[in-house]
């Protein structure tokens, strides 16, 4: 594991503070590294903005830039174990929802790359006898790229992809948990041949790091995935310097069982809505609503389910659940639990860190079912990011739609009914940026997302994902041989 950070395509040491990667299963040490300085910014900051400008990169047709995207794809897939591994040590996700993740930032390459291949300007239908008009889409510049510690490797690629894809030059803040993954991106990208200075890899503290580099003069797009306030203070930031913004930020999603579903494939699928990766998502499906009719049903079905999940060591085969990404945030975690049991909620299943003295070393917290609150209650309006489930019942649609929308975020839901009627209408109701429909966390990088409310401005992925890195120009072509008579 390197020792080194990424700056501006050479790597050297940090000038910053000392850094410890450790592994949240057993607190052992990854790596010990020096965290990028002030003066890595300005380095980085400045390299990229001379990177961009120059015709090496911008000023190659898009199928070239693709072709760098496509060695990244297939270096990615060529060593999915290796970095299924090194994600696993990183922010302690199982093995198996790891590799999901490195297959993910392979396909989001190669998806990118084609993208970048056909990518087109338009030809506006304005046209008379004295000029027609046509529009093109130009980089912006540097971009700044902010990652979290959920799930590296898929969110740093869904940024540099589309971004380089668009001619610009990235400096990419990985979260200060875990640096890993991006710095091996980095090296994947100069092996690929990634011209110099259009990526550098600065970990670091947020507050000290990140807020330098979204600051920086030169830089002119923030792209940050990650908790709302620090969404709220970057927006703040952005609006200052007059650049754009791409946030996807909390939520606290609303998953719902309706009375014609079936049962047995909802309650699978919001299990695994909620306590896959641990309920660390932002799209984690954490208040659930079954209609009453089937609420005693359900919730016994769901106790029992999630009471079996295995909890245990990331790197164990079968296990559902590793551990929280650090035992501060477990002990957050284990306060919202507290806090619904004042509340008067009724812990149905977990509730504790488990006993088990091989996981004691480690974050660990067991998969978690709450019923019996109110619905303006804590937990069922505050983001937890763990594995916590709060279940309601609902009455009537009316009740259940007002329910669902009342909460300050709007990133995702789940709706489980065998009448796709029903669904689709009901889903048009909610304040949501993706619904899912008897399924749940499932994704395609073609697909645009993001979010409602405090979950954030702007979309990422899709077609469009590339012009969100991009500023369009619009040029006049004049067709009328005689002068103007303005001046006559």
């Amino acid at each position: 594991m390197t020792d080194k950070i990424f700056v501006a395509g050479e790597w050297r040491e940090g000038r910053g503070d000392l850094m410890v990667s450790r592994f949240p299963a057993d607190g052992s040490i990854n790596a010990e590294l020096n965290a990028a300085s002030l003066e890595d910014v300005e380095d980085a900051v400045q390299a990229a903005d001379a990177a961009w400008r120059v015709p090496c990169w911008r000023g190659r047709q898009p199928h070239e830039r693709a072709e760098v995207l496509y060695r990244v794809s297939d270096l990615i897939k060529a060593r999915v174990d290796d970095l299924a591994a090194l994600q696993t040590r990183d922010n302690g996700k199982p093995l198996a929802e790891a590799r999901g993740l490195v297959a993910s930032a392979a396909a989001t390459a190669r998806y990118f790359a084609a993208a970048c291949e056909t990518l087109e300007g338009e030809l506006p239908t304005q046209r008379n006898s004295d000029f027609m008009t046509l529009s093109q889409y130009e980089p912006l510049g540097v971009i700044a790229a902010i990652t979290p510690w959920n799930s590296p490797i898929a969110s740093e690629m869904q940024k540099i992809a589309p971004a380089l894809a668009g001619g610009n030059a990235v400096v990419l803040k990985p979260a200060e948990a875990t640096p890993l993954l991006a710095l091996k991106l980095a090296e994947l990208f100069e092996e690929a041949g990634l011209p110099k200075g259009l990526l550098s890899v600065l970990p670091g503290r947020g507050s000290v790091i990140g807020e330098a580099i979204v600051r920086h003069p030169k830089v002119r797009k923030i792209s940050f995935t990650g908790g709302t306030n620090t969404g709220r203070h970057l927006a703040h930031i952005a609006a200052d310097k007059l650049i754009g913004t791409s946030l996807e930020l909390g939520g606290k999603s609303p998953t719902i069982i309706c009375e014609d579903a079936d049962l047995e494939q909802a309650i699978k699928g919001v299990a695994y809505g909620i306590f896959s990766s641990a309920g660390q998502a932002c799209i984690a499906g954490s208040r659930l609503f079954i209609q009453r009719r089937l609420y005693d049903e359900a919730i016994e079905r769901l106790t029992a389910i999630t009471r079996n999940l295995r909890v245990g060591h990331p790197e164990t085969p079968g296990i559902h659940l590793g551990p929280l990404i650090s035992e501060r945030h477990r002990d957050s975690v284990a306060a919202y639990v507290e806090r619904a049991r004042e509340e008067g909620g009724n812990i149905r299943a977990g509730g504790r860190i488990p006993d088990s003295p091989e996981l004691s070393n480690g974050s660990f917290y067991l998969p978690t079912l709450i019923d019996g609150l109110a619905h303006d209650s804590t937990v069922c309006q505050e983001e937890i990011f763990g594995p916590v489930l709060v279940a309601l019942p609902y009455d009537d649609e009316d009740e259940l739609v007002g329910l669902a929308n009342d909460n300050a975020y709007g990133l995702a839901a789940g709706i489980w009914s065998r009448d796709y009627q029903r669904a689709l209408r009901l889903a048009s109701k909610l304040e949501a940026g993706t619904v899912w429909i008897n399924t749940y966390k499932k994704f395609s990088i073609s697909t645009p997302f993001g979010g409602y409310k405090d979950s954030g401005l702007g979309r990422e992925k899709g077609r469009q994902g590339i012009h969100a890195y991009m500023q369009q120009k619009s040029l006049y072509l004049g067709l009328d041989a005689t002068p103007m008579n303005w001046c006559d």
